[in-house]
């Protein structure tokens, strides 16, 4: 049987081998190339060096969205995590309807991200309004506004995966721990925490990565405004290769730069959070 898999093996992972080069790893390379050429079609690219780097970071809108995205990702990883795992703990108390509770929590993460924009747009600036402004009139408002979209979308999603990390402890270890008169906070953070970091490890890659990633919410409930201090890379990325006559090149380069930032803090946070999995 094992000689049969190994003589046909390559058969079957042929077609998929084939999609993943052509759908992925050669624009992927092709992207890294045009990244320090200057073009406006793959075909008349002229070779520039590093000057679409330069430029890049001398450009203010994507400094600016590279520190807006990073003050959004802390801000909402932390509160996406803890409002989850709170939620997860408190439905696996044994309390009466928590199937129902868990299926209206989940279904945000259900709506795509251009129409969840465009409803919170419309929610939020019907209570700003109220104080005679709106999400473009202070970048403070666009960037609470995403961190509430964002936390109403993901929540429901991770306290999925936190449940199901609860669910997996042996309940031998916490009635143990009851029998030697651990309180319910202890339990929590010596017996549960720990048993549920695989959990934590996912739900942090899970949001971090979303977190960085975020377009279409932000495109639909601010696009940048105003004058481009509440776009986050994606999204600066998208304006600069599309808006900007010229700047094809500059754009490829921010593109290179954001997989390069988003692969090195996904790196050590895997890293990090794996390492207490094994302690533990």
């Amino acid at each position: 049987m094992q000689k049969s898999l190994k003589k046909y093996f390559p058969i079957f992972v042929l077609p998929t081998l084939i999609a993943f080069c052509i759908a992925f790893l050669i624009p992927f390379i092709m992207g890294i190339y045009l990244s320090f050429t200057k073009f406006n079609t793959v075909t008349d690219a002229k070779f520039i060096g590093v000057k679409n780097y330069v430029r890049a970071f001398q450009n203010a809108d994507f400094t600016n969205a590279l520190w807006f995205t990073s003050k959004f990702a802390v801000v909402s990883v932390i509160t996406i995590n803890i409002f989850a795992f709170t939620l997860a703990y408190l439905l696996t108390r044994k309390l009466k309807g928590t199937n129902i509770f868990r299926t209206v929590f989940f279904m945000p993460n259900l709506i795509g991200g251009i129409v969840l924009g465009y409803i919170w747009q419309i929610i939020l600036n019907g209570i700003l309004y109220k104080l005679g402004v709106n999400l473009t009139y202070d970048p403070k408002y666009g960037f609470w506004g995403l961190i509430i979209l964002m936390n109403w979308q993901l929540i429901g999603y991770m306290m999925i995966i936190y449940i199901a990390g609860i669910q997996n402890i042996p309940t031998d270890l916490i009635e143990a721990a009851q029998i030697d008169g651990a309180t319910k906070f202890t339990i929590l953070r010596k017996v549960i925490i720990p048993l549920v970091m695989p959990s934590i490890t996912i739900c942090l890659f899970l949001t971090l990565s979303n977190a960085f990633k975020l377009f279409d919410q932000n495109l639909a409930l601010t696009d940048g405004a105003p004058s481009n201090k509440t776009a986050m890379l994606a999204l600066d990325i998208y304006k600069t290769f599309y808006g900007r006559v010229g700047w094809e090149g500059v754009g490829q380069a921010k593109a290179v730069i954001f997989f390069i930032i988003v692969a090195l803090i996904m790196l050590v946070q895997l890293t990090i959070t794996r390492r207490k999995e094994v302690e533990n």
